[in-house]
């Protein structure tokens, strides 16, 4: 397979689509690994297997609809499988592996017939120490932009998932990209005072546009580089409300489509009528439960 990830939005060829089966029973809160799933644990409001299967069937129409390549990973009894967007990520020809989280650390097995699709030579295996998820990293041409944690209490926040440490080691493996690194704010606990990846704050459209939301940033001037980049004109703002409901994790499978959630009203009108794009709007409530949404559920492999 030749592996071609440039941007977040040129048109999808390939992707790799997660699991809903076998998800297994709720977890409780200490085995929670996000604020958003915390949060749904302790409003007895975790989403049910029946629903995410649905919901995950009508993302898998879409794709297919639009001819899509879309692969699934082994299915792991009793296990949550939802999110494919931090087990691999691809960076041009390039296949990153994750260093996730220990609570998620089995999820990588059921990948193996991907990656075996993969030249060894374009497979990168980071150092043990070196913490990433596809979450936090947005491919935008000839930027790099990186979601981390820069704080002293790094290894105290299960929602820190990158650090310093594989931001240097993907300088060294991608010397022409602008690495941009932004340090987003976190909170295990409490999903509106938290961002638990860049993708949930921060989301690139078309090929000039982005989804953005100014609060999750540490530092202010990390959200007007973004704004100096893009132009305040192509910035869609989120509201804090919006955020916690997701609204920057959508996905897009051309410059010209995306898919959304239905429930993204304001959202999906003005990329519509703002911004022309085509929004297949599909139900994924139930696994916005969970702390992420269409992007997360992601791996996408080759695009145009």
């Amino acid at each position: 397979m030749k592996l071609n990830i440039k941007n977040e939005t040129g048109k999808l060829r390939s992707v790799v689509l997660g699991q809903p089966n076998s998800m297994g029973s709720v977890p409780t809160l200490e085995e929670s690994y996000d604020a958003k799933s915390y949060y749904s644990i302790e409003n007895n409001i975790y989403p049910k297997e029946e629903d995410i299967i649905q919901e995950m069937n009508a993302f898998e129409a879409v794709l297919k609809k639009y001819d899509i390549e879309v692969l699934r990973p082994n299915i792991i009894k009793d296990y949550n499988q939802v999110f494919a967007r931090d087990v691999a990520f691809v960076i041009d020809d390039k296949m990153i592996i994750s260093n996730v989280i220990a609570d998620r650390a089995d999820e990588q097995d059921a990948y193996r017939k991907i990656f075996e699709k993969v030249s060894w030579r374009n497979i990168i295996n980071l150092p043990e120490t070196a913490h990433i998820e596809g979450g936090d990293v947005i491919v935008w041409n000839d930027f790099l932009f990186i979601g981390t944690c820069f704080s002293e209490d790094y290894r105290n926040y299960k929602t820190a998932r990158t650090n310093e440490y594989a931001i240097e080691i993907l300088k060294e493996y991608f010397p022409k990209k602008r690495i941009i690194d932004l340090e987003l704010k976190k909170n295990d606990k409490i999903p509106y005072e938290g961002i638990l990846h860049l993708d949930c704050t921060f989301n690139p459209i078309g090929t000039d546009k982005c989804i953005i939301y100014k609060e999750g940033f540490v530092d202010e001037s990390d959200y007007c580089l973004i704004i100096d980049i893009f132009g305040e004109e192509n910035c869609f703002h989120v509201t804090r409300d919006e955020m916690f409901e997701m609204v920057p994790n959508i996905f897009s499978l051309s410059p010209e489509i995306v898919v959304s959630d239905k429930t993204f009203t304001r959202m999906n009108n003005h990329l519509r009528n703002e911004w022309g794009v085509t929004v297949e709007e599909i139900p994924y409530r139930e696994i916005s439960k969970m702390g992420g949404l269409l992007r997360c559920s992601t791996m996408p492999l080759i695009r145009e």
